[in-house]
């Protein structure tokens, strides 16, 4: 903590300062707090309430037990009050002047010593955190919400948890798979477990390393409490960026081409990308109409797809922010749900996507034909339906194959997909698309789109598991397939016949007393 300085208000202040509204989120990224959390402004400043949303949407970030900048941790609330490395006490009861926690927050000569590199706190929230430790800094947490989970406190497992993200590591020697509170780090053969990546959220929903294998890109958070996106250095184990996001868990993270952006998706609607190595914001895009599920940068960088709960597959221009089109069509019956699932097919502009309609569809990015009403001019490819919804999709690195995973009534599949053909769209189409409406289409456009888009695109292979699969991805070899989901299994799948080649729980069982006997 840095050395306090003068005590920038008088105490007596504080209480009419409280008239303002606090905010508990990050300025970056800025949204409105659940209407639940509706504060008494007469009653005693709630820490659980009131101080902690503060804390965790401004300073938790870089002071938490993966990530603690000074030897300070925010996390715990004895380390919270105890300060860092300095040796200043971070919050002294009842004394908010001898507090240097409130002094590190202030605005001294238009400049605050914390959140380092983020814009300051607001005067209010600067205040109320003060008034909580006049008060007596009292700690009100819930006994049921208090948890030690860190990496000298890993999550201990009954029972494999749901796995909602699997991705290899470009040089093929690892498989991240998402759990809970954390990320395991298996050697990509299913042999062991190589590391734990433990941090602040507890749901993680997306996984994925970063193109030259350094770094490994998270997204999740805290149900109903908070989003996050982590970058942790990979041969390290250490956290190097935590970017606490809104008030609700995040999704779909992807990289850029050049691993300088990280892209995802929020359930306030938004797409958002940030700098990979500030956390800074860099782009926020608001055309959704529902929750962004999945995201993926183009080849070069320079535009972003989302999908999204309200059926759409979108394209914003990164450098301008800017919406540019709907690549799926929008049209009533063209998509029949949400989309969960994107995918780009290696060395081309084309997305793979898949949803509720459980059928897998290749769209070109860029249109080459003005959009009509009701069209579908950028749909390549149609894959055989699965049976169900589907929750991930990939492509092969060498762009060979495709694959798809879905879940139905307690039960899921992995299809595998040819993936190459000329997806060059007939001059016969272009001229359709271009003169006419969709409803306009002659009985023998519409046979040509159907002919066009189902054209040698073949089921190769399908395996059906016990419980939902949420997550695929293939080796960089293309040899395996990673599949994994509701029943906490991690297979791999030879992508030559589809048969399971091993099958492992990736997480560490705690032995029970049965377990024992055994």
């Amino acid at each position: 903590m840095p050395t306090p300085r003068p005590f920038p208000f008088s105490f007596p202040s504080l209480a009419a300062a409280l008239l303002a509204v606090i905010v508990a989120a990050s300025p970056a990224f800025a949204a409105a707090p659940p209407k639940s959390e509706v504060v008494d402004l007469n009653a005693p400043v709630s820490y659980w309430k009131q101080i902690r949303p503060v804390f965790q949407a401004n300073c938790q970030g870089c002071h938490q037990p993966s990530k603690n900048k000074g030897g300070y941790v925010m996390t715990d609330f004895t380390r919270l009050l105890a300060g860092g490395d300095s040796g200043d006490k971070a919050v002294v009861p009842h004394l908010p002047a001898k507090s240097s926690l409130v002094t590190a927050i202030t605005l001294f000569e238009g400049e605050a010593d914390m959140p380092k590199g983020k814009p300051p706190l607001t005067e209010p929230e600067v205040t109320l955190i003060a008034k909580w430790i006049a008060e007596g800094a009292v700690d009100d947490t819930p006994k049921n919400a208090v948890q030690h989970i860190d990496a000298d406190h890993p999550p201990v497992y009954q029972r494999s948890p749901a796995i909602t993200s699997l991705d290899f590591s470009p040089d093929g020697k690892l498989l991240a798979v998402a759990g809970f509170h954390e990320v395991l780090l298996h050697h990509a053969d299913g042999s062991g477990l190589v590391a734990r990546l433990v941090g602040l959220s507890e749901r993680i929903e997306s996984v994925r390393f970063s193109p030259d294998g350094t770094r490994l890109a998270v997204a999740g958070g805290l149900p109903a409490r908070m989003g996050e996106v982590q970058i942790w250095d990979v041969v390290k184990r250490t956290l190097v960026v935590s970017v606490p996001v809104g008030f609700d868990t995040v999704y779909g993270v992807s990289w850029s081409p050049d691993g300088k952006r990280i892209a995802f998706g929020c359930p306030d609607n938004n797409l958002r990308a940030i700098d990979a190595a500030t956390g800074e914001a860099v782009l926020q895009q608001g055309s959704h109409s529902d929750w962004v599920l999945g995201t993926i940068f183009n080849q070069d960088g320079s535009h972003l797809i989302s999908v999204g709960r309200d059926m759409s597959t979108k394209l914003t221009e990164v450098e301008t922010q800017r919406f540019v089109d709907n690549i799926s069509s929008i049209t009533p019956g063209a998509l029949r749900g949400g989309l969960h699932a994107i995918a780009r097919r290696p060395g081309r502009d084309e997305v793979l996507i898949g949803g509720a309609d459980g059928v897998p569809q290749l769209y070109q990015i860029f249109r080459q034909t003005k959009r009509r009403i009701g069209d579908n001019a950028n749909l390549l490819r149609k894959f055989p339906a699965m049976e169900g919804r589907i929750f991930a999709v990939d492509y092969s690195r060498d762009g060979k194959l495709v694959a798809a995973a879905s879940s139905f009534n307690g039960r899921g599949a992995v299809h595998l997909y040819t993936g190459e053909f000329d997806s060059k769209i007939p001059d016969v189409l272009l001229k359709a698309y271009a003169d006419k409406v969709a409803t306009a289409y002659s009985k023998e456009e519409k046979a040509e789109i159907e002919r066009f888009t189902t054209a040698e695109v073949k089921l190769l292979a399908s395996a059906k598991f016990t419980g939902g699969i949420y997550a695929l991805a293939f080796s960089p070899d293309g040899r395996h397939l990673a599949a994994a989901g509701e029943d906490g299994h991690v297979r791999l799948i030879t992508t030559t016949d589809g048969t399971v080649a091993k099958d492992f729980i990736p997480v560490p069982l705690a032995r029970t007393k049965l377990t024992q006997r055994e």
